[in-house]
């Protein structure tokens, strides 16, 4: 089974639960010694205020390449048997999951390690966008992870002329990629 085969990537229509035992099964092997599992559920406040649901929508066709993207790069940076993320579109109530990350490895720490990671990149820099909706109104939000990445990578207002790099994970415990911003020369 190559690489591929072994992820599963799915943006869930509305109105359609995750179903956590799917994906778990997903990557459940017999040579994989852990499984890492993160869900994101809609919490009842935020900041004081009565959280009556979340709504999301998506770009569906580039949210789903910049997942696989997001998968593969875990692949190159820790030792996984299968992965499996699900994002739910639509209404969320309280106490649901909108979104589901499932890692196996042979050993926890690579799957503890790609499953953080798999959840940053994706609230950075998947196009998912959140809405939420209080019982006295509502808010677009936009993820602490994307507003670091973009002011990361200088994308904050303020001069267009930089050099971006980026360069890949040195060490398998490393959640972020390494961003240098250099002003650009004339």
């Amino acid at each position: 089974m190559n690489s591929e085969e072994k992820t599963l990537v799915e943006i869930i229509d509305d109105n359609n639960q995750i179903d956590l035992a799917k994906y778990i099964n997903y990557v459940s092997a017999p040579q994989a010694g852990a499984i890492a599992t993160f869900s994101g559920t809609t919490r009842d406040t935020f900041e004081g205020k009565t959280v009556v649901e979340l709504r999301y929508e998506a770009y569906v066709p580039m949210a789903i390449k910049n997942l696989k993207s997001i998968c593969s790069a875990a692949r190159s940076s820790w030792d996984l048997h299968s992965i499996a993320v699900a994002h739910r579109l639509g209404i969320v109530p309280v106490g649901e999951t909108s979104v589901f990350v499932a890692v196996s490895a042979t050993h926890r720490a690579d799957a503890l390690d790609a499953c953080k990671f798999l959840i940053g990149e994706l609230k950075a820099s998947v196009p998912i966008w959140k809405k939420e909706v209080y019982s006295d109104g509502e808010v677009w939000k936009e993820n602490p992870e994307f507003l670091e990445r973009r002011l990361e990578l200088g994308k904050d207002g303020g001069c267009c002329r930089r050099k971006i790099e980026t360069a890949a994970h040195e060490k398998k415990s490393c959640c972020k990629p390494k961003v240098k911003v250099e002003e650009a020369i004339d």
